[in-house]
């Protein structure tokens, strides 16, 4: 494998890194029950459920349960197995998260999927990879968690490329030429994605005012007041669902005119919940949009059939796109353990590579560092009146 070579690049190349939302604990919602006499493969779950990025685990969790609901089976060697989902809380923060990767260890997983938030992720990965475990990255978007990690893998778009994505949308669709950004001191996905903007969106020929706030901040007006100054046409701040609901009321609460534009994490339903009715412009990139789908269908009837399931989604049957990440995570899952004829963590980690699967949010490929081969992002607009995210188009890089 190449990664050490790419993680040496990277670390030259970059110093920055980065993470992802918060709730009270609420129990998971059901998985398929195994069938008596099969054998049983296990599949970790390391997620948040708790802190502020406990919203955004919760519903990647879903998408977990959801897919061992519709194939709560597999056959590895030529013999049915069981799967198991074990899932441990990560509590969002890179500190708790040793700990409960090392739970995880101590379960006999075959392979990991998670985490949201890249912070935890990375320091997950130290724990995976001492152990030979493999994991499967869903919505963690540094490029540190791979290139520093051999067993880590991940199916989502990177933050170079999703930075350089939202500011080729602002420079050249919204024709902003001043844009301002708003980050979390510490938190590395924050201060990763805004560096990413910031230097595509200069590149471009743009200007960018940055700020950060606090762990804890509640309260966001005196930098939209900042904003306004400086003449941005757009305030992009890639934090989590709790901030950026605050962010939402403190913009509509000044009247800026601009676009709030969010990452990933913005797209929640708590989020829609917070602009509907508002006279605010919301723009987001996401890895997917609800099209009426099978799948679509398929996961609202569970959600709405399943009272644990629905208040883990924030109590609607909206389908984030973290929801539709972890239900590719999983089958991509089965998919590495198909190919391994095993569930020996050795032999999973080997088959990874190869792996190919067509999922509801595209196909799924490694290159070779184990990240995935996607080269567009979906641009959502929040509809303010309906309570719901438009498409607007598919973005890539220029």
């Amino acid at each position: 494998m190449m990664k050490k070579f790419f993680a040496l690049a990277l670390t030259l190349a970059m110093t920055l890194s980065l993470a992802a939302c918060g709730a009270k604990e609420q129990a998971p919602a059901a998985s398929a029950p195994a069938a008596e006499g099969n054998k049983v493969v296990k599949i970790g779950v390391f997620e948040p459920q708790t802190g502020d990025n406990g919203a955004g685990g919760k519903q990647e969790i879903l998408g977990m349960q959801y897919a061992n609901v519709v194939q709560p089976t597999v056959e590895i060697g030529g013999e049915t197995y069981d799967v198991k989902l074990e899932i441990v809380d990560n509590r969002t923060t890179p500190e708790n998260g040793k700990s409960a990767a090392a739970d995880l260890m101590n379960k006999d997983v075959s392979v990991v999927l998670g985490s949201y938030g890249s912070g935890v992720s990375i320091a997950g990965g130290e724990v995976f990879q001492e152990a030979g475990v493999p994991a499967i990255g869903v919505t963690c978007t540094n490029p540190q968690v791979t290139a520093d990690c051999d067993v880590y893998f991940r199916i989502c778009f990177l933050d170079p490329f999703q930075g350089t994505v939202l500011a080729n949308y602002a420079y050249n669709e919204l024709g902003v030429t001043t844009a301002y950004t708003l980050a979390m001191l510490g938190s590395d996905y924050d201060q990763g994605l805004v560096y990413y903007f910031t230097e595509a969106f200069k590149a471009l020929g743009g200007t960018v005012v940055n700020e950060d706030f606090p762990e804890g901040s509640a309260n966001f007006v005196s930098y939209v007041t900042n904003a306004k100054s400086a003449g941005a046409g757009v305030i992009f701040a890639p934090v989590s669902t709790n901030y950026a609901q605050l962010i939402i009321e403190a913009a509509a609460a000044q009247g800026f005119e601009g676009s709030l534009l969010g990452s990933d994490t913005w797209d929640n339903n708590m989020v829609l919940e917070s602009a509907q009715g508002k006279a605010v412009n919301v723009d987001i990139t996401t890895f997917y949009q609800e099209s009426g789908s099978e799948f679509d269908t398929g996961i609202k009837e569970w959600i709405n059939a399943n009272a644990d399931a629905k208040t883990n989604n924030g109590g609607n049957d909206m389908i984030s796109a973290v929801t539709a990440m972890g239900y590719d995570a999983y089958f991509t899952a089965l998919e590495a353990l198909k190919k391994a004829g095993s569930t020996d963590p050795k032999a999973v980690l080997e088959a990874l590579p190869s792996v190919s699967y067509e999922g509801v949010c595209g196909l799924v490929e490694f290159d070779e560092i184990g990240d995935a081969k996607r080269d567009a992002a979906y641009i959502k607009t929040a509809n303010t009146e309906t309570n719901n995210w438009d498409f607007v188009k598919v973005q890539g890089v220029e």
